[in-house]
Order: C-alpha cells, then sequence, then structure tokens
C-alpha cells in the first residue's frame, strides 16, 4: 500500500514527530531548566487550565479509542454514545469529593495517601498494581498504530514501533510533564481533525450528515432504546451511565498520570475548571468518533469490508476507509497517520512520567537517600527506562495476538478495586490496612477471573450485507447464540466489571476492618473527603471545649 502514500503525506508525519521533539527540547532549556523534581514531575504547579483539560482527555483517549469506538459504532450501534453523559455526571463527584482530597496534600504520588491513611504495605500494593497495569496498557497504545501504519503505508511495523516508541521517550525524557502537556495539544488537534476528516468525508459521499442517519437508521444502527436491566446485556441506558461513571471516576478521580497533572495548576478552584473544561473537549472526540462509524456505515451499508472478507480486525475498519477514500488526496492521509500517531503518544508520554514519579517517591525514596541535585537526573532516566520498557512489551504483543483485548481488559478490572481502596480511605473512620490490602487483593482476583474466564459468548453484531459486493458474496448467515450455555459471571457487561471491583472492596475491606479494629488514632481530617473532613474537626472542636470546661 506503499504507493497510496504521497510526500506531503509523510511531511506532515515528520513533522509531527519533529514537533513533539522540539517541545522537549525548549521545556529542558527554558524555566529553571529542570533542576529540581517539583518542576519535572509537575511543572512547578503553575501550568495553565486548558493546556491542563485537554492533557487529562488526551491521556486515555488512545490510538484504540479511536479505532475501536468508531468500529463500535458500524457493528454494534450508536448507544455508545450515551457513555458521555456519565462523564459529566462523574465529573461533579470528582472535583467535590477526590479531588480537594490529594489537592489539600500535594503529594507528588497519589499513593502517599495510602500510606498516610493506612500504612506502607497498602501503598506498595497498589502503586505495583498500578506500575504493571499501565505498562502492559501502554504496550499495547504504542502497538496499535503500528498495524494502521503498516497497512496504510507499507512501513514496517517494525519502524512504526521503533519511531514513536523513542520519539515519545526522547521528548519526555527531555522536557518533562511541562513537555508532556504541551504536546498533548498539538496531538489532540491532530486526533480531532484526523477524525473529522473521516466524518466530513463519509458524509459528502452519501449525499450529507441527514444522510448518514437515515442509513444507519435504516440499518439499526441509531436504536437508542436500550433500558434493560439485565446487566448481562452488553450496552443499555444503565450500563452505560452506571459503568461509564465508574470507569471516569477511576480514571480521573484516583489515578496517578491524572491525579498528577490536576496538581501542576497553582489552585483548587483552577484544577476543579480543568476538570470540567476537560469533560466537553472529551465528548467533542468521542462524539465525533462515533460519527466516523455511522459515515463508515453509511458508505459501506450494503458492502461490509469485514463480512467480505477485506479485513480480518474489526479495529482495521477506519484505516481501511482512509486507505480506500483518501488515496486520491495528498496530505490527508498523512494526516490521519499522524493523529493515530499523536493517540499513542500522548497516552504514553504521560505514563512514563507518572510512573517515573511514581517509582522515584514509592520505591525509591523509601529505601534510600537521593541528594536533591540527583534526583531529577534519577527521574529523567526512569522516565526514559519506562519508554523503553513500554517498547519492549510492545514486541510482546505483536507475539501474542490476543493480548490487546487482554490489555484493554485489565486496565478495567484494575481501575475499579484500586477506586475501592481509596474511597475506602477517604469516606470511612474505621477501614484499615489489613481490611482494604485484603480487599484490594481478592476483589482484584475476582474481577480478573470474570474478565478472563471461559468460554464466553461471542458478542452478536448488527444486521450486515454484503449485497454490493463486487463478486458472488452472499449475506453472512446470523450466529445462533444461546446465553444459558455460559456461565452467568462470564456474560456480565464489561461495563460493570469496574463497579464490582469498586463494591467488592468496599464490602471486603469494611467486614475486615470492623473484624481487625486496632486501638483508635486521632484522625488527620486532611484524609478525609471534604463533609466527612468537618465533621471529625466539629468533633475535635467540641472534645476540646469540653476538655476545657472540666
Amino acid at each position: 500500500m506503499s504507493q497510496v502514500f504521497h510526500p506531503w503525506d509523510w511531511v506532515i508525519v515528520v513533522a509531527t514527530m519533529v514537533a513533539s521533539i522540539g517541545i522537549g527540547l525548549y521545556y529542558r532549556f527554558t524555566g529553571g531548566r529542570q533542576k529540581t523534581n517539583e518542576e519535572y514531575l509537575m511543572a512547578d504547579r503553575n501550568m495553565s487550565i486548558f493546556p491542563v483539560a485537554v492533557s487529562l482527555m488526551a491521556s486515555f483517549m488512545s490510538s484504540i479509542t479511536l479505532l475501536g469506538v468508531s468500529s463500535e459504532n458500524f457493528y454494534y450501534g450508536s448507544i455508545f454514545v450515551v457513555i458521555n453523559i456519565a462523564y459529566g455526571l462523574a465529573t461533579p463527584i470528582i472535583t467535590q469529593l477526590y479531588l480537594p482530597v490529594f489537592y489539600g496534600l500535594q503529594k507528588t504520588s497519589g499513593y502517599e495517601y495510602l500510606e498516610l491513611r493506612f500504612g506502607p504495605k497498602i501503598r506498595m500494593i497498589a502503586s505495583l498494581t498500578y506500575t504493571l497495569q499501565m505498562v502492559l496498557y501502554n504496550g499495547i497504545v504504542l502497538y496499535a498504530p503500528a498495524i494502521v501504519i503498516e497497512a496504510v503505508t507499507g512501513l514496517d511495523r517494525l519502524v512504526s514501533i521503533l519511531s514513536v516508541g523513542l520519539v515519545c521517550t526522547f521528548y519526555t525524557t527531555l522536557g518533562g510533564m511541562k513537555a508532556a502537556l504541551i504536546t498533548d495539544l498539538l496531538q489532540s488537534l491532530l486526533m480531532l481533525l484526523s477524525v473529522f476528516i473521516v466524518l466530513i468525508h463519509g458524509s459528502m459521499k452519501v449525499g450529507g450528515l441527514g444522510n448518514v442517519f437515515r442509513i444507519a437508521m435504516d440499518g439499526g444502527r441509531m436504536d437508542f432504546l436500550k433500558f434493560s436491566l439485565d446487566p448481562t446485556v452488553r450496552h443499555t441506558w444503565w450500563s452505560l451511565i452506571i459503568g461509564g461513571m465508574c470507569t471516569y471516576i477511576s480514571l480521573y478521580g484516583v489515578n496517578q498520570t491524572q491525579v498528577q497533572k490536576l496538581l501542576t495548576l497553582s489552585t483548587l478552584n483552577r484544577s476543579r475548571m480543568a476538570l470540567w473544561v476537560s469533560w466537553p473537549v472529551l465528548s467533542v472526540l468521542s462524539i465525533t468518533t462515533c460519527l466516523c462509524g455511522l459515515a463508515m456505515y453509511a458508505v459501506y451499508h450494503d458492502c461490509d469490508p469485514f463480512s467480505a472478507g477485506e479485513i480480518n480486525s474489526l479495529d482495521q475498519l477506519l484505516p481501511y476507509y482512509v486507505v480506500n477514500a483518501l488515496n486520491d488526496s495528498p496530505g490527508l492521509l498523512g494526516l490521519f497517520v499522524a493523529g493515530i500517531f499523536s493517540g499513542s503518544l500522548s497516552t504514553i508520554s504521560s505514563a512514563c512520567n507518572s510512573l517515573a514519579a511514581v517509582t522515584v517517591t514509592d520505591y525509591v525514596g523509601r529505601w534510600c537517600k537521593v541528594r536533591e541535585n540527583v534526583e531529577p537526573w534519577l527521574t529523567k532516566l526512569l522516565a526514559c527506562g519506562y519508554g523503553l520498557l513500554i517498547l519492549g512489551i510492545t514486541f510482546l504483543a505483536e507475539l501474542l495476538g490476543g493480548v490487546l483485548q487482554a490489555a484493554l481488559t485489565i486496565f478495567g478490572a484494575v481501575g475499579g478495586p484500586l477506586w475501592g481502596v481509596f474511597t475506602l480511605g477517604m469516606f470511612t473512620t474505621y477501614a484499615t490496612e489489613t481490611g482494604s490490602s485484603v480487599g484490594l487483593l481478592s476483589a482484584l482476583a475476582f474481577t480478573l477471573w470474570i474478565s478472563f474466564g471461559g468460554p464466553r459468548p461471542s458478542i452478536e453484531k448488527l444486521p450486515l450485507s454484503v449485497e454490493g459486493c463486487p463478486g458472488n458474496l452472499t449475506n453472512p448467515e446470523p450466529v445462533e447464540i444461546n446465553p444459558t450455555d455460559y456461565m452467568y459471571l462470564y456474560r456480565i457487561s464489561y461495563m460493570y466489571i469496574g463497579l464490582i471491583g469498586f463494591l467488592w472492596v468496599i464490602l471486603v475491606g469494611s467486614l475486615v476492618s470492623l473484624c481487625t479494629k486496632k486501638p483508635e488514632k486521632p484522625l488527620d481530617p486532611a484524609l478525609f473527603t471534604p463533609f466527612l473532613a468537618n465533621r471529625i474537626r466539629r468533633l475535635k472542636t467540641e472534645m476540646e471545649s469540653s476538655h476545657v470546661k472540666e
């Protein structure tokens, strides 16, 4: 396919890489020149609201999201767009209940909170869980666009992986958090442009956006009347709103990558505002990607590429469309590839920075004393090391074809239990280190089991057609699936896995804590959510007043 990639396409892709490296170099040699970890990891806590807001969105809107959400709407319908409502509902919960605790402590690693609240063991368990989760996930995030680049340009995936991985490692290591935040602005713009190109082109090809919706409606892609309370139904209003809120809180409320970015702002109100601005930015990209799927369906409604054997994976739908539809427009292919590259760059750069922060704070800082002038160099070395480690995981993913879905499942299964541990600490006064540790470990075992256990039923696609394809193809026969043939737990919608993990930690952690209650120690109001912190302060004031009277 290399013949469809024009010189202008290469110019755009290379310019994206060069611009990212340039931003890293700029922030390495300006400002305080990263003489302290405060500047390198926390951007001196004086960032502007908009770059942080966009970066919050970009951290988890990866290339996997761009490829997966568009094919989701094509093959399973557009009800997935409802999840954007959940993001809006979850935002005030984070800004009012979780963010004030982290912001008040001003710690580099969010897992320092767990040691202050419980003890060192749960801090280590949680931070190690986060580290393994992020390294594996980001290895897959880097692998996904390499497949796309190979399909679009004919460029070997090894070259693609090394290009993106090394560029990302280089500018993140040099520029630190400031470079990661500013490059996310550029990369988010490219992601948005790439999906807008597909949406506009697809709409024009069928005669306008109105025809896109009409064809999607005729094909059953616009069914929003799914209100079933059955947790085994994959996507309903309930699963998308409840599950979407759980996912959003676990990612934006207690995840180290996002918390660290929110602490780069100078005040709590500015940090809250960044999260509020991030929601519509995320929704614009999410909704546009959903519409891309419908536009592609309108074009291919009578000749499904997957059923026709043109692609062998649903995630290849978007690059397949781009190669076939945009190959006569120099520069547009390059813009699309740059957008897919950017989805990976923005996610991995944030991960390298936060993983370095966790390692320096939670591991190295616990076991040895590092001189202040050496600490920034050690942190940069670690950021570089994590970038290279993610590169290594990517080559492992190339050998193990099933890792893509596995990594995404792990990402969801781990987030809920970690959210539960932080909630147990901030919202209760009785929770103990033993209770939270048992709750977290048992919840991880349970959620990973029900996520990976099998056999499990395949996902039923909406009706597809190949009547308009060249040749004598026949329409695919619908596969009959009998849900009762499978274990109930394996049929539960993946949208509920995070909620299940969260509730498991709260229930088991509470029971074990109450059974292993230790002698009470003074409660620090700074470690609790605002309404509980105020109550603790009032009780302390009343006790002090009573002692004075006596």
